[in-house]
């Protein structure tokens, strides 16, 4: 925590991407007061207004105003890429770190389901997981979760297979420390760093990946307002309604920028060795 607020005071391309990124949770915090209107709803008269005063951002085919359900997207975009990549961080280096400090039979079966998992195509599987469990954001996330887990896992296995031969573990060891008292104080701390950095890096992507589940109808479900399914709802209309793809995706590609941003500055206070 020291090392990021000392980065925040030295880093200005970090501290002005970190603002960034709170005024982007804090846009999806405020939703209910910088709405204009009720995001779910429909006044059949208003369908498909374009771009004015009082609809900034258009309406769709029910009449409901773009601008409140891309805010209100916000919420569900941005809360579920966070929940997914907290999830996929704490399932991956979980099994790693397990994996790699346990080693034998359980390092042998943590690998072999890693290998079976990376062998399908990623996307093709969490559609096929989804499309089993049925379409909910949540579902969409535990999908995504299921086939992303083993990045983390294997990072977190080849970083402790390094830290446990050094001799501050092997000395912890020999003292008669505990399996996890060492996890916990000798290895945790000294691969953290690195995961945190790569969990942040992923945002954006899994957030691609996150609005393409709910874009083919495996992720949020109408009418709740979600960025992938906002495009998919406008995708018939591109040629005589635009705005009813263009805000939504302009959404995503300016939260996809912004996290890549941050992630590579975030890189740079924790691992300043990695720095360019």
């Amino acid at each position: 925590m020291e090392t990021v607020i000392k980065g925040l005071r030295t880093n200005r391309a970090f501290a002005f991407t970190t603002v960034l990124v709170l005024l982007l949770l804090l846009t999806a915090v405020a939703a209910p007061i910088l709405s204009p209107y009720d995001p779910t709803e429909a006044t059949m008269r208003n369908a498909y207004l374009p771009p004015s005063a009082e609809h900034l951002f258009g309406t769709d085919k029910l009449g409901r105003d773009c601008l409140s359900r891309v805010l209100y997207g916000a919420r569900a975009s941005l809360s579920g890429v966070l929940l997914l990549v907290t999830t996929v961080f704490i399932v991956g280096t979980s099994m790693g770190v397990v994996s790699g400090y346990f080693g034998g039979k359980v390092d042998m079966v943590i690998m072999r389901i890693s290998d079976m998992m990376i062998s399908f195509p990623g996307m093709i599987l969490a559609i096929a997981v989804a499309g089993i469990l049925g379409g909910s954001l949540v579902n969409a996330v535990l999908a995504l979760t299921i086939v992303s887990w083993t990045k983390y896992a294997r990072l977190a296995r080849s970083m402790v297979l390094k830290i446990k031969r050094r001799d501050f573990v092997e000395a912890a060891v020999v003292n008669g420390g505990k399996p996890l008292h060492i996890l916990w104080v000798h290895i945790l701390p000294n691969i953290l760093p690195i995961m945190v950095i790569t969990a942040a890096a992923d945002i954006g992507a899994l957030m691609m990946e996150l609005a393409g589940l709910s874009f083919l109808g495996f992720g949020s479900q109408p009418p709740a307002p979600e960025w992938g399914l906002m495009l998919n709802e406008g995708r018939q209309q591109l040629q005589t309604a635009p705005w009813l793809m263009v805000f939504p995706g302009l959404a995503i590609f300016i939260t996809v920028v912004v996290f890549n941003l941050w992630g590579d500055n975030l890189r740079d206070v924790l691992d300043p060795r990695q720095e360019e």
